[in-house]
């Protein structure tokens, strides 16, 4: 790493983010992550963030940065789009060449997905704010000419064609059992043995419609939300970690949430060969029924902020829907890549993901905990939204 908290004060120096009569008063500690992340507090109590990218065996790094830097440019290329700034962490330098960024370390915010552990509660009103951040971010810049040549600058930032959605399953290869555990090979028996599934999936990517800004890494835990969020519900969360984001498919994000809250489900989950699947379900030490209020919510405000997205997309939800399923099996793909393991969790989360993926009308009651699939009108926003939607459901 090209800084350490012994030269790292005299480089805060340069930048003209530590007066040089504080170096020596500076608090710098390691902050666990992907990356060689250090936390330093200045002596007025103030905090930066200084990230840096890993190099490879080749000496090289993935480059992610240059994207969340690309975010910043954005907003501030197009005046129009100031009114987003709030809603994004708020970049103080960035060096291309060193792949190292400095943010101003938010620590009046916590992370959502801490907020949910320690509180043990899902309050409607956070799901509802994340729905109404993630609309205004992708109302503000969809269908715009300008903004998708902006990305196209930058060839990884918007894909030219289909993206492929699941790495290394369309074609399994000898080398897989040099690369995977015995455990993570029942995976792949698992997704083969289900023709529908692959078959759902490869139709999903023909419907997928580049046409927004993306986060396209939106997981709870890249969300922060305000300490003070019950004092002040505007704008109380921010989106963090941009290093995915690109020209996309606003279904996309919104999928990859509600799998966010599925996972608090189901990796709360009684897991043991005594149990059937079904058994292990019901006995979850997080119900499904405590997570449908907040996935509603996040739902309900997210449409009820961007209403025009369903003349542009009549199917939208059926296709949130399975780009929830979708993010499950990319989650499974991790767990086995960096954990190493696929047991009875993975297959629960796995029948999860084939269910929400081949049957996305159906699903419709089990996610949002409705009868009949369709919303309850309490949830919707507005008489004629709500008799909109219900139709649709």
């Amino acid at each position: 790493m090209q800084l350490s908290s012994i030269n790292l004060p005299n480089y805060l120096i340069r930048l003209g983010l530590c007066p040089p009569e504080n170096q020596n008063q500076l608090i710098i500690k390691p902050v666990a992550a992907k990356n060689f992340n250090l936390l330093v507090t200045l002596p007025d109590g103030k905090k930066l963030l200084v990230k840096q990218e890993r190099y490879n065996q080749d000496g090289k790094t993935a480059g992610e940065f240059g994207q969340e830097w690309r975010i910043q440019e954005f907003v501030q290329h197009f005046r129009e789009l100031t009114t987003l700034h709030p809603y994004l962490p708020q970049v103080l330098h960035f060096d291309p060449g060193e792949s190292i960024i400095i943010f101003r370390y938010l620590d009046e915010y916590r992370d959502v997905m801490e907020f949910y552990a320690e509180e043990t509660i899902f309050p409607s009103a956070i799901a509802a704010s994340i729905g109404t951040t993630l609309a205004a971010i992708h109302r503000a810049t969809f269908n715009r000419d300008d903004y998708r040549h902006f990305f196209s600058q930058h060839s990884h930032s918007l894909p030219e064609t289909v993206p492929n959605l699941i790495s290394g399953l369309e074609r399994i290869t000898p080398e897989i059992f040099g690369l995977v555990p015995v455990d993570g090979l029942k995976f792949f028996a698992l997704y083969q043995r289900y023709d529908s599934l692959g078959n759902a999936i490869a139709q999903l990517g023909k419907t997928f419609t580049p046409s927004c800004l993306t986060h396209n890494d939106l997981k709870l835990n890249n969300i922060l939300l305000s300490n003070h969020w019950e004092q002040s519900r505007d704008r109380i969360v921010r989106l963090i970690d941009w290093e995915r984001s690109r020209w996309g498919d606003p279904a996309f994000d919104v999928g990859t949430l509600i799998a966010s809250y599925i996972q608090i489900w189901l990796d709360s989950l009684v897991i043991s060969n005594a149990l059937s699947l079904e058994e292990s379900l019901r006995l979850a030490t997080t119900p499904l029924d405590q997570l449908q209020p907040s996935i509603a919510s996040l739902t309900q405000a997210y449409f009820h902020n961007f209403p025009e997205i369903l003349t542009h997309r009549p199917t939208l939800l059926l296709q949130i829907i399975q780009f929830a399923g979708l993010a499950l099996i990319q989650q499974i793909q991790a767990t086995i890549q960096y954990q190493k393991s696929f047991g009875n969790s993975g297959i629960a989360m796995l029948q999860v993901a084939k269910t929400l993926l081949c049957r996305p009308q159906q699903s419709i009651p089990t996610i949002f905990g409705t009868e009949g699939g369709k919303f309850n009108a309490s949830l919707l926003a507005g008489e004629r939204f709500g008799e909109r939607f219900s139709r649709f459901c």
